[in-house]
């Protein structure tokens, strides 16, 4: 594993040592290099500089540029511009020496974090004996890609599904199954098949829940359910437990799906907390972070009132000597740092639930559980919208289930493939319906994925799997056009070269593919998983437009250009595939 330093990063030390040497007297600076339109980078850092230092900004810009060496193999120009910037640009050798030494790394020269920690995601957590629906899409999709974009980065992350798998509601669930046994069995269908499971599960759902609401006896056994329940008491455990083994089958269906892996040990529900509540409330009340307010045990706070102007407390165990959902998730923070060792706990969930965390998070803070070693951070989601901008919903007003959401999205992807197919592409039928599924789940995923997270967006199928525009069908066919171009390519293959002048559309592909591991850092560090979306899809517009301006067989260029344009064609092609499998979204080889 070779890491290879990006064109920025070299640019910005050659600046920051001759900045040093302008300024023997000034703290080491920062350059502020970025990609410009004007040049292939701009560095605005020397008007800050000159202020401090009362000097001339477009003097001192002239200094440095004296200080740089004269014969550099990177830099070609460096012009002084405006009040005090420095266009510069590289020499085309420096793009292609730096690229292949990209390619010469299974990573593309990415480094690791130098300073790795345990990171625990919570993400996908849905609910035991409910269906999911297209709330649930945002925390997995969200959550996944964060898992594979920190464990990229050399991040140890442990997953966990924070499922809703204890409540009150249980009582009524369990007390119905005791008195109607055969009611989770799935008659014909196979054991492991998922719409069955949901099906019985809904049935028992709706059946109890109507006898809870008109029968006052059945009422109150279910209400001593709850109770038996929580006591652990042996037979009440192991129906509760066919609600969790039964919902798993159906979750998993769902995940499956969604090309999503989600593994047992990662599941630990509110339940896998219980044997902790007690203790975190002594530990809680003991240290004085929590206090008795009519009763409950309540952490209150300066910044959080009411309408009313009273304060909010967070409630972590009832007046009734029942325990909230702050007592659970403080126990799982517990854990998580206790047990789990974690330096980060990141927790995907929905942006309403932002107060609630506020308050656990500064709860958890007061009691020394997290620290300036340990923090914790919500990643807010926003909520997923129709068409017409208002909550997703069916023409009857009802909730989408997510299953029904994916299926027409592979449908409609893989129409499209259909559509495309020609004798020329040739897909067998086999080849269709794999690609369409590819397509369609990536086209869920990317559109999510390619917003801002605390944003709401729009469900639109017709544009997800649109061929223009931003969207992962426009990405997936850059791949596909590459990796068919390298198939074309006969007996040339892709060779560097790095003696060759680059075309403008050479030279600008190159240095965005430069900065591919640069956009993962910051997108993995601020946990931004848009900033990898809006990366690739640059690529592919990179790409396209390369594709269009530099022939590569056909007019056949001189072999060492067509060569050299493999290799772009090649790097492209690998870059695109390793972004979007950061992102849970798979590139078809042929298209």
């Amino acid at each position: 594993m070779a890491s290879v330093h990006s064109l920025a990063s070299t640019v910005t030390q050659r600046l920051a040592d001759a900045l040093s040497a302008a300024l023997p007297d000034a703290a080491p600076a920062d350059p502020l290099l970025r990609r410009s339109d004007r040049a292939d980078f701009q560095a605005n850092g020397i008007l800050a500089l000159a202020k401090k230092a009362k000097a001339n900004p477009r003097e001192l810009a002239a200094e440095v540029v004296g200080k740089l060496p004269a014969d550099d193999a990177v830099l070609k120009e460096i012009e002084v511009s405006g009040p005090g910037f420095l266009n510069i640009t590289l020499t085309d050798r420096a793009i292609v020496e730096t690229l292949a030494a990209r390619a010469a790394d299974d990573r593309l020269g990415v480094p690791y974090n130098e300073h790795p920690g345990t990171t625990v995601v919570d993400y996908a957590q849905p609910n035991v004996a409910k269906e999911m629906h297209v709330g649930h899409l945002r925390s997995a999709v969200i959550g996944a890609a964060m898992v594979e974009m920190l464990e990229f980065t050399g991040e140890k992350v442990v997953r966990r599904h924070h499922i809703g798998d204890w409540g009150t509601q249980f009582g009524m669930l369990i007390q119905y199954l005791l008195e109607h046994p055969a009611e989770l069995d799935h008659g014909d269908a196979a054991d492991g098949d998922g719409e069955a499971a949901m099906s019985s599960l809904n049935k028992v759902y709706k059946a109890s829940r109507a006898l809870f609401d008109s029968d006052e006896e059945f009422k109150a056994r279910a209400r001593d359910r709850v109770v038996a329940l929580q006591a652990g008491e042996p037979e009440t455990l192991a129906l509760w437990q066919r609600f969790v083994d039964e919902s798993k089958i159906y979750f998993y269906s769902v995940f499956n799906k969604l090309d999503m892996q989600i593994a047992d040990p990662d599941i630990v529900g509110e339940s896998g907390y219980n044997d902790m509540l007690e203790e975190t409330c002594r530990i809680l009340e003991e240290s004085g972070v929590a206090v008795r307010s009519e009763g409950a045990l309540c952490v209150f706070f300066d910044d959080v009132k009411g309408p009313d102007g009273n304060p909010t407390p967070l409630i972590v165990k009832k007046s009734n000597g029942g325990y909230g959902y702050a007592a659970t998730d403080l126990s799982a923070i517990r854990d998580r740092v206790g047990d789990l060792k974690a330096t980060t706990l990141l927790y995907v969930v929905d942006v309403r639930q932002s107060l609630h965390f506020k308050m656990v998070f500064e709860t958890a803070r007061r009691a020394g559980w997290l620290t300036d070693e340990v923090k914790a951070h919500q990643l807010g989601f926003g909520t997923v919208l129709g068409k017409d901008g208002k909550p997703f919903k069916t023409r009857e007003g009802e909730t989408v289930r997510l299953i029904d959401l994916l299926d027409e999205a592979v449908e409609r992807a893989t129409s499209v493939v259909r559509e495309k197919n020609n004798d020329k592409i040739g897909l067998s039928e086999e080849e269709i319906v794999k690609n369409g599924a590819d397509i369609g789940i990536g086209a869920v995923k990317y559109a999510d994925l390619s917003t801002s997270a605390a944003r709401d967006y729009k469900f639109d199928l017709d544009q997800m799997v649109s061929l223009n525009g931003d969207t992962s069908v426009y990405s997936q066919y850059a791949y596909a056009r590459a990796r068919s171009i390298l198939r074309d390519a006969g007996e040339r293959g892709p060779v560097a070269h790095p003696e060759l002048a680059l075309a403008p559309a050479e030279r600008a592909l190159g240095l965005h593919l430069d900065q591919f591991g640069e956009v993962l850092a910051e997108a993995a560090a601020s946990y931004e998983p848009h900033k990898l979306a809006a990366y690739v899809y640059q690529l592919s517009s990179l790409f396209t437009t390369f594709y269009s301006e530099c022939p590569v067989i056909k007019p056949a260029p001189a072999l060492e250009v067509a060569e050299n344009r493999l290799f772009l064609c090649e790097l492209t092609a690998r870059t695109i595939h390793r972004a979007m499998a950061l992102l849970g979204i798979r590139t078809p080889e042929r298209l």
